[in-house]
């Protein structure tokens, strides 16, 4: 990857779509240490490290959240309504119909998914208000109006949200990579150096912590290898096309492969999962703090249980892998698609007859390797918890499941696409 880089630097193109990533994400950090006027940061800090959820959503922000500043909500509600989008393409057949249209297609969804940003935005900043209102607002700038003052804060963050929004489609356009997935990277690693930074600053006090510190990096490292390992794996299925001819040329005769990747859902059913074990105790925690529900929730649905309450959770996270694994895997690779794909195309697979045998074939595989994936994800779920019990203060908050998952997927996307521009710019060359 060190050497993509440095490739990708004496390219002069490439280099000016980097430095405007950079300065594209100079400015989201800057918008993330922005306080919004008479908010009392403690009060936000306080109830965010009390969830396991809004901690979650915390460091995707960079720490925006839990201090309250403009861009609190980041890049949240844009990739909540990408991924409800995602959802009703494939449930609504007339969403379907026009993601399949092409260029005009994908811009009618795009449109789509902006106004439903707008709508959870607002939805968002309106339940932190309303949750933290009481206690978060220390002083009101429209005198006695309370209510005044929780407007302008909720336009406030629902603005910052349409901001960060903006920022990451200007990356996508004029950078390199996606720009939702850099942003969430830059969070993640700004709160992760930070906290690495808090930790190390507490060494003096405690002699034995540098040696966690030493083993903690160590064991990252080893994480980070075993999971860059398992997510370039992937299933190759021969396929072999036959010889046509068309006027006087002779297409076809060659052997190709379809790939089909163990995790081909990506960290998006640990997200799923995690999202939906955590959103019930972060309503009943807002609501009622001390009530029944959330207390039993806390005991036997959250990171925190013990017992058999922690058994109980990681059973229940494990099946929610596993259903969001076999969805997403459903949307990334379909079976049917493929298999009408390569008979249109003249292509079969050896021993194999075309049509509905492709079809449960590919099925099959796809099942037999979606079914690793999960457990794979499964593991990784619980290997920071267990990696990091011998340390003696929480290095698990360092790097959590799901942002270890979305670093190494988002440097290996980066890497990807440095690539493509190169590859690119080698073509262009070459027809010049």
């Amino acid at each position: 990857m060190l050497q993509t880089i440095i490739n990708a630097f004496k390219v002069k193109e490439i280099r000016r779509k980097v430095y405007m990533m950079l300065l594209l994400l100079l400015v989201f950090r800057i918008g993330c240490f922005i306080p919004v006027p008479g908010l009392d940061r403690t009060t936000f800090e306080g109830v965010v490290s009390g969830n396991d959820f809004l901690t979650l959503m915390s460091s995707i922000t960079g720490g925006a959240l839990s201090q309250g500043t403009v861009f609190a909500l980041g890049i949240g509600p844009y990739i909540n309504a990408s991924i409800i989008m995602q959802l009703l393409c494939v449930g609504i057949p007339a969403l379907e119909r026009l993601s399949k249209q092409g260029e005009e297609g994908r811009k009618k969804i795009a449109q789509y998914t902006r106004f439903a940003t707008i709508i959870l935005a607002v939805v968002q900043s309106v339940g932190i208000i309303v949750s933290f209102g009481k206690d978060a607002i220390q002083t009101s700038l429209f005198g006695d109006q309370i209510w005044l003052a929780g407007v302008f804060m909720a336009i406030v963050y629902t603005a910052g949200a349409l901001i960060v929004m903006w920022i990451g489609e200007r990356i996508t356009d004029y950078g390199v990579g996606n720009g939702q997935s850099m942003i969430i990277f830059v969070g993640i690693l700004s709160t992760a150096g930070a906290q690495i930074v808090a930790k190390a600053q507490a060494i003096p006090d405690n002699a034995g912590a540098i040696w966690d510190l030493v083993a903690f990096v160590l064991v990252c490292a080893v994480i980070f290898f075993a999971i860059i390992y398992v997510d370039l794996s992937e299933r190759k299925v021969p396929v072999q096309y036959a010889k046509q001819i068309k006027g006087r040329k002779m297409y076809g005769g060659q052997s190709s492969a379809i790939p089909i990747r163990i995790s081909g859902g990506g960290v998006m059913p640990l997200i799923f999962a995690f999202s939906i074990l955590s959103f019930p105790q972060m309503i009943a925690s807002m609501a009622s703090p001390n009530g029944g529900f959330s207390k039993w929730w806390t005991n036997w649905m959250s990171a925190s249980a013990t017992g058999w309450g922690a058994v109980v959770y990681a059973l229940v996270l494990c099946l929610l892998i596993f259903a969001f694994s076999f969805f997403y895997a459903q949307m990334q690779f379909n079976p049917e698609d493929v298999s009408k794909s390569i008979q249109q195309n003249g292509g079969f697979i050896q021993g194999i007859r075309p049509g509905k045998a492709t079809e449960a074939y590919l099925k099959k595989i796809s099942n037999r390797i979606t079914l690793f994936g999960a457990i794979y994800l499964s593991l990784v779920a619980f290997i920071p918890s267990v990696a990091f019990a011998w340390a003696s203060f929480d290095l698990v908050n360092v790097f959590s499941t799901t942002g270890i998952l979305i670093v190494v997927s988002c440097a290996m996307e980066f890497e990807k696409q440095l690539q493509a521009q190169l590859m690119m710019k080698n073509y262009k060359g070459f027809l010049k």
